[in-house]
Order: structure tokens, then sequence, then C-alpha cells
């Protein structure tokens, strides 16, 4: 794989190859697939990398390709594109860790924005792996809302008063503990922390 590649998942030929020109316009190679179950077969990044979906596509859609990245632990920034009526899709993309999503009709201008803030964070992304390896890759397998689950429980919140924060039930709560806790392959509560106080002492961008 290519440095800075951006890999287009459409059903689309047209949208495709029309997205491909855009991307390649700003010197980023760009490869297009018809279908997740295709791209899937045959991604593996070995450098900073991102991918541009439509969130509406027959067999396996943009949410569904979402979760099997985060399942196959395929840590590369997705961002999603909409239709009008797909706001609702495009909330629940984010909660399945998208990077960012797109309304149709867009300008190329700002399409092109959010790849490069895409591949940013997938440069990023490698450097922290690089750095600490296998606790970086654990913590970004963590969606948006266990993020913001495991920021208020390791900063001593309890379930109540998270669920109350964030708007949902304190079983939601107690769920998002057991996938944080298996994700992070922590063996307690106190190892959950000491991981994340460790990936906060080695990250410079971070003082705390």
């Amino acid at each position: 794989m290519r440095r800075n590649e951006v890999f287009v998942v459409d059903d689309d030929e047209a949208v495709r190859k029309s997205l491909c020109w855009l991307i390649e316009s700003a010197d980023h190679p760009a490869v297009a697939f018809a279908g997740g179950g295709e791209f899937l077969a045959a991604f593996s990044p070995d450098g900073p990398a991102c991918v541009v979906t439509d969130v509406r596509m027959p067999d396996m859609d943009g949410l569904e390709l979402l979760k099997r990245l985060a399942d196959e632990s395929r840590l590369v920034p997705v961002v999603v594109i909409t239709g009008h009526g797909d706001i609702q899709m495009a909330v629940e993309a984010m909660k399945e860790g998208a990077f960012d999503f797109i309304e149709k009709p867009f300008e190329d201008k700002a399409l092109l924005e959010v790849v490069e803030r895409a591949l940013a964070e997938s440069a990023e992304r490698f450097r922290r792996r690089a750095r600490d390896g296998d606790l970086w890759a654990r913590l970004e397998r963590l969606t948006p809302r266990e993020n913001q689950v495991l920021e208020r429980i390791v900063a001593g919140r309890t379930n109540q008063a998270v669920a109350e924060e964030l708007h949902i039930s304190e079983k939601t709560v107690e769920a998002h503990r057991a996938h944080i806790m298996e994700k992070m392959n922590a063996a307690s509560f106190a190892d959950l922390v000491a991981q994340v106080v460790k990936s906060r002492m080695a990250d410079p961008d971070n003082p705390q």
C-alpha cells in the first residue's frame, strides 16, 4: 500500500470514478471498490490511509463496513457520504467510529478537506502505534461513545452519573464498560486505569 492512499467504496461506478479523479487531483493515490466485501478482502494497511464510503450500498452498507473494520481491528479513519435523508444513519455511523461524514451534494473542496484531516489522523495513529504498540492499538478500537464512557469512569464517576451526563441508560453504560474492558484486555478496573494513565504519560500532546 502506498502512503496516504484513499480507498473509495461505492456501488455507483460513476461516483467511484468521480471521487477517485477528485482525490487524485489532490495528489493522493485512490483505489476504488464496488462494495464493502471486495474492499475488506483487499485491504491491508501498512501506512497512513483513509476510506471514503457511501452509507447506502447493497449487500454491505457503510454502517456494516464500519463495524467490520472495528471488529477486525483495522484502524483506518472512515469518511461516510450520506444523502439528505440519511442523517440518522450518519449519526449512527459516528457512534460506530466514523471519522466524519459529509452530506450530498457536497463541494469538492469540502470533501478534500475532510480527506486531508482523515489522512493526518491516520498518520498520527501510525505514529502512536509505532511508539506504544499494543496499548494504542487497543485504545483505537474504542468507539467515540466508548471513549466518552472511559473518560468518565476513569475519572471516578459512577455508572449512574455517566448515564445521566451522556443521556443514556445505566444498562447501556454497563454494556459499554464491558466492551471497553474486553477491547482493552484489562484484567481489572485498576488495570484499565493504569493503561489509560500510561497512554496519557506517553502522549506528548497530552501533558496530563
